[in-house]
């Protein structure tokens, strides 16, 4: 049976692990329609997740054998967000090939974790997209250290994966700056209680109305429309430099490297579509993004 092709890869905003369990969440129910409004129901041979909350000094991929596990890389959250298991299969073969493609590109070190299970970044959008959790799937990390550059150059190397049927999916958030929301004297991590007190009373104030965003997020999330829409990927690439509120919007990468891995594994000449756009707490951007091949 001939292998299916991919041309789209993936920037997803994955939300708080309240996502998992949260029906008022408009992204949540973006992510659950995926395979039937987005991506179509070809299901692809392997994932190659990207996530924001798996960080190396050096490019690692999982590749368990059997079910993979399921972290709880989080607190403070309501109990049935640690009852919740994605026993996805593993992807060591995928692994592998990451692995020896990274090395020819010129990456000496590329590590394989062999029991590392999936962060919240992984599991909690797999489940509402692939709730079957029969597509193997492998996660890649990403080096803080590291510029967007580097990364939009490991999703070049690894573009010819799409070929082999494998589905690209970064996920991070369009902008991620939880200390804003602490300013307004919300705590997101803490004790259970705290956490969903807080996070009930910022919603009903600031809910998933982009009316009463925030202006720095606003700014930074409609440039970064406008600059992947229009094609200016190097200036995403740059975007400390060139965006507004670049370093507010996200004061450390890593939830947003995971969309310049999908940006480059999508190709040179790649288009850029907003799949879907909504809020939360007036900060926080659930913006995400298709790439498609050209």
């Amino acid at each position: 049976m001939e292998r299916l092709k991919i041309k789209e890869t993936f920037f997803i905003t994955h939300g708080p692990p309240t996502m998992s369990i949260d029906e008022s969440l408009p992204a949540r129910h973006f992510l659950k329609s995926f395979r039937e409004k987005v991506y179509g129901s070809a299901a692809p041979a392997a994932i190659l997740i990207i996530s924001a909350h798996w960080e190396t000094s050096h490019p690692a991929v999982t590749a368990v054998s059997g079910p993979s596990p399921t972290i709880y890389d989080f607190d403070g959250f309501p109990t049935q967000t640690y009852q919740l298991k994605y026993p996805a299969p593993g992807a060591p073969e995928l692994a592998e090939r990451v692995k020896e493609i990274l090395n020819a590109s010129g990456l000496e070190r590329v590590d394989v974790d062999k029991k590392r299970g999936l962060d919240h970044g992984a599991w909690v959008p797999l489940m509402l997209m692939y709730p079957e959790a029969d597509i193997p799937v492998c996660q890649l990390s990403i080096q803080t250290h590291k510029n967007a550059t580097y990364h939009y150059n490991l999703g070049r190397a690894l573009a010819p994966l799409k070929d082999e049927g494998v589905l690209f999916l970064g996920s991070g958030a369009a902008t991620h700056n939880l200390s804003k929301l602490h300013d307004e004297g919300v705590l997101i991590f803490g004790s259970a209680g705290a956490a969903t007190h807080n996070l009930g009373k910022l919603r009903a104030s600031r809910g998933h109305d982009s009316s009463v965003a925030d202006s720095w997020a606003l700014a930074f999330d409609t440039w970064l429309k406008d600059a992947l829409l229009s094609g200016r990927f190097e200036d995403v690439n740059e975007y400390e430099e060139k965006a507004p509120y670049g370093k507010v919007a996200h004061p450390r990468p890593d939830h947003f490297y995971p969309l310049h891995v999908a940006m480059g594994a999508a190709g040179q000449n790649a288009k850029a579509e907003l799949v879907h756009h909504s809020w939360e707490f007036g900060a926080l951007s659930y913006s995400s993004y298709k790439f498609t091949a050209t």
